[in-house]
């Protein structure tokens, strides 16, 4: 890390600096110019808050030369992962991108999803998505037909060979999510949960990780970093908006610099969610266009056959013909 010293900072408060490295195992290398003083401290950053050092007297700024996320960054890796998905089915590097598609919620009309399931695969999707468990904003709200709606999915995998993702709420339900699921996804509430995200690098499922509202890339990043830490390596970081000032026209706001950006300090495969970052239906082809223009490795696009009576998220759910247009599109 760098330390630069305020410029009129003594040579009290520079020795009093680096001594207190210096016991932490740091080498120190003083670079003096004329008007301040900088310090290179090499060694393990773990051993002190950099926090810690910014509020000593005399110190100006702290800064990180590498990045928090080890396994997660390039640091660690250079090439690009590329993940096993099942069937053959693969996601990242210079693999063809991977489109996950399927209703926002898992609903009492199995004939519904498995229409949706039939459209997808024709389409060209390779993965069904449909949320068993959902979290809702209101209590009041549909929460999921849970066990019944993996049994579902199960029944629409066995009839169509599509792959399975769906969402994992909590730590208790990673089980049996996983008797039913191909992949497992971490909802952008859950981006946090560490708990929910240490017991999901104890599996060998691939994880889908959607980034928070309000996370920045390196909180996005460092969530991912848990999930490797425990040792699953099988982790897909999923672009799905971030708040915005302007609600009214969009739910988020498509964070579309973050897909280079991520591409660029992380190894893992990207993908975005159109459907969940803008929240309206006529958006969903340009922002599938551009977040593939920007490199993702993948999309996340929510189709459901009768989109105005959906469950939940109808607003930003395209009907099967629209999505077979955007995927001849695409």
């Amino acid at each position: 890390m760098i330390i630069v010293m305020e410029p009129r900072a003594s040579e009290e408060q520079i020795q009093k600096v680096a001594g207190k490295l210096e016991t932490l195992g740091f080498k120190i290398v003083f670079n003096r110019g004329e008007v301040m003083t900088v310090l290179a401290a090499i060694g393990d950053k773990r051993l002190i808050d950099p926090a810690s050092l910014a509020s000593m007297e005399g110190v100006r700024e702290v800064k990180l030369i590498q990045e928090p996320y080890k396994l997660a960054g390039r640091e660690s890796k250079a090439e690009d992962s590329v993940i096993e998905l099942g069937n053959g089915v693969k996601i990242g590097g210079n693999e063809p991108p991977v489109v996950i598609s399927g209703p926002c919620s898992v609903e009492s009309d199995i004939e519904g999803l498995l229409q949706v399931a039939y459209a997808a695969k024709e389409a060209g999707a390779r993965v069904l998505r449909g949320g068993a468990f959902k979290p809702r904003t209101s209590p009041y709200d549909f929460q999921g037909m849970e066990e019944e709606g993996l049994k579902y999915l199960g029944q629409a995998r066995d009839k169509t060979g599509l792959l399975i993702a769906t969402e994992v709420m909590d730590t208790p339900e990673i089980p049996l999510v996983g008797e039913y699921a191909d992949i497992l996804q971490v909802g952008a509430r859950n981006m946090q949960n560490y708990k929910l995200l240490k017991a999901l690098g104890s599996t060998n499922k691939p994880i889908i990780l959607k980034r928070g509202p309000a996370a920045s890339i390196r909180e996005f990043l460092l969530a991912a970093e848990y999930i490797l830490y425990a040792g699953n390596p099988n982790v897909i970081l999923c672009e799905r908006g971030i708040k915005g000032l302007d609600s009214h026209y969009t739910r988020n706001i498509l964070d579309i610099a973050a897909i280079p950006v991520i591409k660029k300090y992380s190894h893992l495969p990207v993908i975005a969610d159109p459907s969940h970052a803008t929240g309206r239906r006529y958006l969903i082809e340009p922002m599938s266009k551009a977040a593939l223009a920007a490199g993702a490795h993948g999309l996340m696009i929510e189709v459901h056959h009768d989109p105005d009576n959906a469950s939940s998220d109808g607003a930003q759910s395209l009907n099967i013909e629209q999505f077979k247009d955007l995927m001849g599109q695409l």
